[in-house]
């Protein structure tokens, strides 16, 4: 609702009135808002686009038309967005599990995507005809199956599939005509797929050693052989798999090894050598190229911003991009000709929107609007990036949200958001929730407590066996932070978060009951003696580094009681919101069940709200709205006074 009418009324009133009230009615004027607030309907009434799998097709064999996802009709579907301009056209329609479209045929309009089953989580890769006609190639109750790339002759495509093994990922070759598949490898060493040569030859191995600690192999798919290993090391190396170059001779590696940062480097598979690509004081996200090797994008993570290089590695110039807005660009795309280029282009206050843009002129041109239109993008918030002392004088990165209108006059409640992980970091950008939370008077701190990913792997690192203690102690020191701001209602000071997230939102409710006035749990791990050993099978190798970080349940369970805020509800007094996903399969109903039944037992409020059709997070617009009124409901409710 607009208040300009009332800050009118407000400035008339002054006329009519004597001197005295006017000034009372002069600091009325001064303080009434004047940005317009807007409903959480409104808010996810904004539209969520993105791009198809990088490194799959995401133009049509014509060129006509890009592969996109998008929840316009409050699910996410696939949709063909025409390149010259015009509506979205309609691909699936799915009307309770989310689609995520992955590619085009390389000759000719079929496309493949993936779907769970309502946030299972268990991924099936479906194929849809032209005609409408959709077929499950990955078919089976328990199996998981993703998309791996297309061989460069376009008549192949690789899967992986936990289907032999509900713990183990084999990468099955398929048809692209008939979908016949046979199976080109055999995972029964504890490996991760993480990249397959365009030739289709080579395929690069990940192996998890410790949570600081991994290897990359390599595997020649067309001589039976053990994979050779990529990175021999001494002491604690993270490594990451990239890319291949278009050629195959070369396979492109982030590490850590020189460094507190993950750097890029070029392995050539003839000679063994590595040679530096790009060297950065930040993380190197990704680096891949276009392909035919002209083009070459790369991503560093800025501090919890994306910094995106387009470069012509044919003249070592960047192409410029010109006619868009401020903001960040992601989801590079190129069209099989590298004429033209997909990307999307958010920031703080607008969501990704799709662009294309000529690779020859660098003209873009915007095919979305994704921002509700009854939304002023000026009505919303930029955010500002501030560091504050945790536990050790260690400085805490954080993502700072203040609402309009907030001074020491008239000051703000506040939450303090935690991300997920472990690790985890967040980042700018936008948010609808932060954002609406916002627009109703709320500033949000998004702190990045010691463990987060995206300041080096010491930070990263600091709290490897110690969550709950001093990770925890970040949070609170944020809220504490915050209090200290001229501008904040030290009184009304809330914690959040979900997921690993939600489990530092009740941890901190029991362990340090006067740092918060409330918090919001949303499906966050309570008894991390049950969560550690009901892990997915299909997180296969994965489970290595998460119980080196966490801790074997086998050996610390003594510990993970310890901080595990189900046994120690007795220390909760605030009230608590707590949202879970029925179909969760990372953190269980029984989790949430049991922590809300133990808090109401102390006579403590607490709120619960149930979705049947979600997992580890919420994909219908629906729910997603159900659970921001909740928030807001509740913050207002507990928090605002």
């Amino acid at each position: 609702m607009r208040t300009t009418a009332c800050l009118v009324s407000v400035l008339a009133l002054m006329a009519a009135l004597p001197a005295a009230a006017m000034a009372q009615a002069a600091a009325l004027a001064a303080t009434s808002p004047a940005t317009p607030t807007y409903t959480a309907a409104q808010f996810f009434d904004t539209v969520s686009y993105g791009l198809g799998y990088g490194g799959a097709k995401a133009f049509s064999p014509d060129g006509k038309s890009v592969l996109i996802r998008s929840d316009k009709t409050g699910v996410f579907n696939a949709y063909a967005l025409p390149v010259a301009g015009g509506d979205p056209i309609p691909l699936t329609n799915s009307t309770t599990s989310a689609v995520n479209p992955v590619s085009y045929f390389p000759s000719d309009a079929r496309i493949l995507f993936t779907q769970d089953g309502g946030g299972d989580e268990l991924s099936h890769l479906f194929v849809r005809t032209p005609d409408g006609a959709i077929t499950d190639l990955t078919p089976g109750d328990k199996v998981k199956a993703d998309f791996l790339s297309w061989s460069q002759d376009g008549k192949t495509f690789f899967v992986t599939s936990n289907a032999r093994d509900a713990s183990a990922f084999d990468v099955v070759a398929y048809d692209a005509t008939t979908y016949a598949h046979r199976t080109v490898f055999e995972n029964t060493g504890g490996f991760s797929p993480a990249a397959l040569s365009p030739d289709g030859r080579w395929l690069v191995l990940d192996k998890a050693l410790t949570s600081a600690n991994n290897n990359l192999y390599l595997i020649d798919l067309t001589t039976p052989g053990e994979p050779k290993l990529l990175t021999p090391h001494e002491g604690n190396v993270a490594y990451t798999a990239f890319d291949f170059t278009p050629d195959s001779k070369a396979v492109l590696i982030g590490t850590d090894q020189n460094g507190e940062f993950q750097q890029a480097i070029r392995h050539d598979l003839a000679s063994g050598a590595n040679t530096p690509l790009i060297q950065a004081d930040w993380d190197v996200s990704f680096v891949f190229y276009s392909p035919s090797g002209r083009y070459r994008v790369s991503g560093l993570n800025a501090d919890a911003k994306t910094e995106l290089t387009l470069l012509d590695a044919t003249t070592s110039q960047l192409v410029a991009l010109t006619g868009l807005p401020d903001g960040d660009i992601g989801n590079v795309r190129f069209s099989e000709d590298e004429k033209t280029v997909a990307f999307t282009v958010s920031s703080d206050t607008s969501p990704a929107d799709v662009f294309v843009a000529d690779l020859m002129t660098g003209e873009a041109k915007r095919l979305t609007h994704a921002l509700n239109p009854a939304i002023d993008e000026n009505a919303l918030v930029e955010a500002t990036i501030v560091r504050y002392p945790g536990e050790g004088g260690v400085m805490i990165p954080a993502v700072l949200y203040k609402p309009k209108g907030a001074s020491a006059a008239n000051p703000a409640p506040a939450i303090v958001l935690v991300h997920g992980g472990p690790g985890g970091q967040t980042r700018r950008g936008y948010s609808a929730m932060v954002q609406h939370l916002v627009n109703h008077g709320y500033a949000v701190l998004g702190a990045n407590n010691r463990g987060s990913s995206g300041y080096g792997k010491t930070f990263f690192h600091l709290d490897d066996k110690k969550h709950g203690e001093a990770d925890l102690r970040d949070m609170v020191a944020g809220g504490e932070w915050l209090r200290q701001q001229d501008w904040v209602a030290d009184d009304q000071v809330a914690v959040m978060g979900g997921s690993y997230g939600g489990y530092i939102t009740a941890a901190a409710l029991a362990f340090h009951p006067d740092a918060f006035a409330a918090g919001v749990d949303i499906f966050g791990v309570t008894n991390w003696v049950r969560t550690l050993e009901s892990i997915p099978p299909w997180w296969g190798a994965q489970r290595i580094a998460l119980y080196d970080e966490m801790g074997d349940p086998a050996t610390d369970a003594e510990r993970h009681r310890r901080i595990s805020p189900l046994f120690h509800t007795e220390g909760i007094n605030k009230p608590l919101l707590v949202v879970q996903g029925e179909n969760d399969p990372r953190v269980l109903k029984v989790e949430s069940d049991e922590l809300v039944a133990a808090v109401r037992a102390n006579g403590v409020p607490v709120d619960y709200v149930v979705f049947p059709n979600e997992g580890h997070g919420f994909t219908r617009r629906d729910n997603r709205i159900t659970a921001q009124d909740a928030y807001l409901t509740f913050l207002d409710k507990y928090v605002r006074k």
